[in-house]
């Protein structure tokens, strides 16, 4: 009988120690801009045990950038959300029998590898306190950057350049997605957009790209001289000290 109620206690006391499931929301928000959400393939979260390094969870923000008045305009007070019920986010779950140090990582925009920043911050969760609201939130700073021309190691005729200027074309949103416009919200004439230009190595020059239509910025420089030409093309915001950059390389002949 005694070994038997020794067996039961036993039994008793390690099925009273159980993980327990604890849920925290997860988002990325681009700097001075909306959350980072499907339209530009989202983030990606890993939350792992900064002690051990085991990962724990992991997968995509899905979800929409967020209410542009609510993130942007609307003066809030202490505890006010940002966030809506479409708001973009990972809802991770994680199952923890005791307080467990993460380390939460977190990637974005996932389908813009030439501009994807990744962000990182700690937290301690608690078994079975949820955090939920908002959640943890990781700013993204930057632009995402597309050249669009020239292209990729284009082989380019000077006879077909003319006037002798080489085209330059470049997309640029904000991190999230948002637009940047001639006098919006995300105003393009008080951002500096320019490509720096280097032929076989050597600087040609810097060309300022100007807003052409949303989003596009063109300009373009002298290329009369044939040769490898690499093409950077970056944006920075003063104000906010958001940066971005994209690069191609192209052949004139």
């Amino acid at each position: 009988m005694r070994i038997l109620l020794s067996l039961c206690l036993v039994v008793f006391f390690f099925s009273g120690v159980s993980a327990t499931p604890t849920t925290i929301i997860i988002r990325a928000k681009a700097k001075d801009a909306k959350f980072i959400g499907s339209s530009v393939g989202g983030a990606y979260v890993i939350v792992s045990n900064q002690m051990t390094g085991e990962m724990l969870t992991q997968g995509k923000t899905t979800g929409s950038t967020g209410n542009t008045g609510l993130i942007m305009k609307e003066a809030r007070e202490r505890y006010t959300s940002l966030a809506d019920e479409n708001t973009s986010q990972f809802t991770a779950v994680i199952d923890i029998d005791e307080p467990t140090l993460l380390h939460i990582s977190v990637t974005a925009p996932v389908n813009q590898r030439q501009a994807a920043i990744e962000a990182t911050t700690e937290v301690w969760a608690i078994p079975g306190k949820d955090i939920l609201g908002d959640g943890i939130v990781l700013e993204i700073p930057g632009f995402i950057i597309d050249v669009l021309a020239p292209r990729t190691h284009q082989f380019i005729s000077t006879d077909d350049l003319e006037d002798g200027l080489l085209p330059i074309e470049a997309n640029v949103v904000m991190m999230c997605g948002c637009t940047i416009s001639d006098g919006g919200l995300w105003d393009a004439n008080k951002m500096e957009i320019k490509a720096i230009v280097k032929r076989d190595g050597e600087l040609v020059g810097e060309v300022p790209l100007q807003i052409d239509s949303p989003n596009l910025f063109k300009g373009a420089v002298e290329a009369e001289e044939g040769g490898l030409y690499e093409i950077i093309v970056y944006a920075y915001d003063k104000a906010t000290g958001n940066t971005g950059v994209d690069k191609v390389n192209v052949v004139v002949n």
